[in-house]
């Protein structure tokens, strides 16, 4: 019998770029990381990417034979069809990136790209709070905040890419100002800086007795988590600005739900560190604004693999390229190769 091939994951991020050696169904073998060089307009990331790549199958003493091929999470928008990104900031991208052409040609292995918040639902789904079930949405509460829809088993980039752009759902019309240039984002007010935006303006108007007024009047640094830490020792003010966020972001789960009725809505993202105590001011706001019908049948959730979810759904493209035969039923769930034209 042939020996299985196996799958790269590839999660490209600001600061760091993780990697995973991942078994057909989904299982990480061997992980590892570099931190992203955005010098010079950000040309080194991916001869960066290529070089680790080959120098870890040097390692483990293996060839570009012994993989399906490479997936990979970006940030910024990808064209899925020709395997190249543009408007990826963070990254230092001012220009087109040949993400695909320039990795196949390094590695001598099949490549396949997605947006970073698309591959993190697929983790998720996969292997993660999503159960493998054909509709799952998912929300990532980080510096921004990014989202991902599977519906009917398909992940949903629309006409130009833009699917699942939760963030920049309106839930306070004229609020404040996104750096989409629009007003009242969900972005604006449950990423990691929205809450600290919060707790700023909620200090200011605030006279009473708390820990987080003191520190926002002394001009010490605020964090979402301190803010979430501190709420949850019953600081007035912090547990304000909790609530907020969590009316806002329950909000927009609930409007995602009328329209797609997913089985699950699951959040993830530094900011989920809050764990149960978020999900619980967001279910409660969900309760009240979901459709009875969408309210007794989709769950929220709490993500689960934390960091690994990028790299494990990134690695999912890559089952594109696997034929059905060897893949298991719950790899060929999670084959999204169906929505792609390549």
């Amino acid at each position: 019998m042939a020996k299985k091939k196996k799958l790269i994951g590839v999660d490209l991020g600001g600061t760091t770029i993780k990697f995973a050696i991942l078994t057909l169904d989904g299982d990480v073998q061997q992980k590892w990381s570099v931190p992203t060089n955005i010098l010079d307009e950000g040309s080194h990331i991916i001869p960066d990417i290529v070089q680790s790549i080959n120098h870890h199958l040097d390692l483990y003493k293996m060839s570009a034979n012994d993989f399906a091929g490479i997936g990979m999470g970006t940030p910024g928008t990808v064209d899925l069809a020709n395997g190249t990104v543009t408007a990826a900031y963070n990254l230092n991208w001012k220009t087109t990136q040949k993400a695909k052409e320039q990795i196949e040609a390094g590695t001598h292995m099949k490549f396949a790209l997605d947006n970073d918040a698309n591959v993190a639902a697929l983790g998720e789904r996969w292997k993660g709070a999503g159960n493998n079930e054909p509709d799952v949405d998912f929300i990532t509460l980080g510096t921004g905040v990014g989202g991902g829809i599977i519906a009917s088993g398909r992940l949903q980039h629309g006409v130009n890419g833009a699917g699942g752009e939760v963030g920049h759902v309106t839930v306070q019309p004229g609020g404040y100002l996104c750096t989409c240039g629009k007003h009242g984002c969900l972005e604006t007010y449950a990423s990691a800086t929205g809450v600290v935006h919060l707790a700023h303006d909620f200090a200011e108007e605030y006279s009473g007795n708390s820990k987080l007024k003191k520190m926002v009047d002394n001009g010490d640094e605020i964090t979402s988590k301190i803010v979430f830490d501190l709420a949850k020792q019953g600081d007035f003010l912090a547990n304000e600005v909790t609530n907020k966020v969590g009316q806002y972001l329950g909000l927009a789960v609930a409007n995602m739900a009328n329209v797609l009725n997913p089985s699950y809505v699951v959040i993830g993202g530094g900011v989920s560190a809050a764990g149960q105590f978020l999900l619980d001011l967001v279910d409660k706001t969900f309760q009240q604004e979901a459709f009875s019908t969408v309210r007794a049948s989709t769950t929220l959730k709490l993500a689960k693999l934390g960091n690994d979810a990028g790299v494990i759904g990134a690695s999912s493209l890559a089952l594109r390229f696997v034929d059905d035969a060897d893949l298991s039923e719950a790899a060929k769930v999670a084959n999204v190769a169906a929505t792609v034209a390549e």
